[in-house]
């Protein structure tokens, strides 16, 4: 299939996507399911393209390997586990097994677990040693933090309980600036590592409980943890019932529906969080059900093959205009290229071609005045994913909202039709210019045009849609995987820095032997050494 792919681009490649547009393009490249609403029409994909994408998906045996790992089977080959979040938003849903064991009391346990823990925060029953608690500080690092750190302002509007803070840079001055000016009698630390031993997070934890220790009698009191671990959160001082665990089968940046959505569900309450999970669960079922056709998470992920794989473009831009998404593009940098940032096959072969895109991205209208000046004009194309609600939560604002909308749909025609040099040339003459000068400016104002494009609509941004919206680009990143025959669920490429970073440390204190190390290392540890005044 990949061959016919790439002789349908050969063949294709110059041809206009306006050219495609007639009575039904719309309809035919256009999901819609539960409020959320996916466009793919301009794009360079035409029936026949979009067939043999289909085809690919029952090649490649998607449908049998997405049933397996709904059913609890251990997809992830390389650590013999399940990939199971879809079971922490199963509400709904049937008993899951794993080894034999259905895993859906223990995740609804710990999920009412969580909201008796929130209630009481959000209510005062649980208070510091000041009073009812003010503020939250999440300590985590990677999908321990950047799941809730991407939903807490994405759900500003429903925010009604303590302020939450997200801490997870070992650089010190992430956690100085979130703690300054916290009232430590009033603020409770969430420490977020299932092993309760990640380097970056236990020290920021232990720097957070000597701040604490300064302020109150007994700062263990105000540390809850959401970890595995219970030797070590005990021997940390926070009790069981302040611990709240989640299973192997849940890996680090699928895990914002179970306890590492703890901050969430304490500054939304229990409810918000519950429709947060039933978006995901929508969307589940969606996957689940829906022919391939018309599939959104199977076309959100086949307009990614053919646009990488197929098409060769390097990156893809998720432009949300929606600015309390603004962390949905580093959440998706995460989500995206630690899960297909590969280059070697579930059976240990080299792969023959480029897997995981680079995902960036910027809320619009920023971007606009930052980077859409090369998205337009560059040489190189950007496949632009474009996500926008009709409406906003500010009634007294709409006429905000409404320009937002317009420059969002704005940028995606003008993405697509661009502009020609007779155009430009009409445009310059009209303002003076003729000869040499004429050409010179006409050419600045042309836009090549035929640059694809996608977009992502909803009503409004609500805890449902965000659960939505997560779950179908996990969906997404799941089928991209199993094309392309690859472990979306590991991620060995995190693991030689770390280890190396354990074996610099004893270099880089004062008096550190740099013996073993690279000469370019070496040296470097010795250069700062020298400015640090060792």
């Amino acid at each position: 299939m990949w061959d016919t792919l790439n002789a349908l681009h050969a063949a294709n490649k110059d041809r206009k996507i306006t050219d495609l547009f007639d009575e039904n393009r719309i309809d035919d490249f256009g999901i819609e399911t539960d409020g959320l609403f996916f466009d793919f029409s301009k794009t360079n994909i035409d029936a026949a393209t979009y067939e043999v994408l289909i085809q690919l998906v029952q090649e490649k045996q998607v449908v049998a390997k997405r049933d397996a790992m709904f059913s609890g089977a251990k997809i992830n080959e390389t650590e013999d586990r399940a990939v199971l979040h879809v079971a922490l938003r199963n509400l709904d849903g049937d008993a899951i097994f794993v080894d034999g064991e259905d895993v859906m009391p223990s995740v609804k346990a710990v999920l009412a677990k969580m909201a008796g823990f929130a209630n009481a925060v959000r209510s005062g029953d649980f208070t510091g040693q000041g009073g009812k608690i003010t503020d939250v500080v999440n300590i985590g690092i990677g999908g321990s933090d950047l799941g809730p750190a991407m939903a807490y302002p994405a759900l500003a509007p429903f925010a009604d309980g303590p302020k939450c803070h997200f801490v997870s840079n070992v650089d010190g001055a992430d956690l100085a600036d979130k703690l300054a000016g916290l009232n430590a009698e009033t603020t409770l630390v969430l420490v977020a590592s299932k092993t309760f031993t990640t380097m970056e997070t236990m020290m920021n934890a232990k720097s957070a409980f000597d701040w604490m220790a300064k302020k109150v009698a007994n700062p263990a009191d105000q540390f809850a943890a959401i970890s595995t671990a219970e030797e070590e959160t005990a021997a940390f001082g926070i009790p069981a019932e302040r611990v709240f665990g989640f299973e192997d089968w849940v890996g680090g940046r699928y895990s914002m529906w179970g306890p590492i959505g703890l901050s969430i569900m304490l500054a939304v309450g229990p409810e918000n969080f519950t429709d947060f999970l039933r978006g995901g669960q929508a969307m589940d079922q969606h996957f689940r059900t829906a022919p391939i056709e018309k599939n959104m998470a199977f076309a959100l992920a086949l307009t990614g093959i053919w646009h990488h794989q197929v098409c060769g473009y390097g990156t893809r831009a998720v432009l949300p205009y929606e600015n309390r998404l603004l962390r949905l593009a580093a959440y998706l940098q995460q989500l995206e290229m630690e899960s297909n940032g590969k280059s070697v096959s579930l059976t240990g072969e080299a792969l023959d071609q480029t897997v995981g895109p680079i995902v960036w991205g910027e809320p619009g209208t920023n971007g606009q005045h930052a980077f859409y000046q090369l998205i337009h004009q560059g040489r190189q194309v950007v496949p632009c994913e474009f996500i926008v609600g009709a409406e906003g939560h500010e009634p007294h604002l709409a006429h905000h909202h409404k320009a937002l909308l317009a420059n969002c749909l704005a940028q995606s025609e003008a993405l697509l039709l661009g502009r020609d040099y007779a155009t430009a040339e009409e445009m310059m003459k009209a303002k003076g210019h003729e000869g040499d000068a004429l050409k010179a400016h006409a050419m600045q104002r042309v836009f090549p045009g035929n640059r694809p494009s996608t977009t992502l609509m909803y009503q409004k941004l609500t805890p449902f849609v965000l659960g939505q919206i997560i779950a179908l680009y996990e969906h997404r990143v799941f089928v991209e995987g199993a094309l392309l025959g690859i472990n979306s669920y590991d991620q060995w490429g995190v693991e030689l820095g770390k280890e190396l970073a354990v074996k610099l440390s004893p270099a880089v204190e004062e008096g550190g032997s740099t013996e073993g190390l690279h000469v370019g290392t070496a040296a470097l540890v010795n250069r700062a050494k020298a400015l640090r005044g060792d």
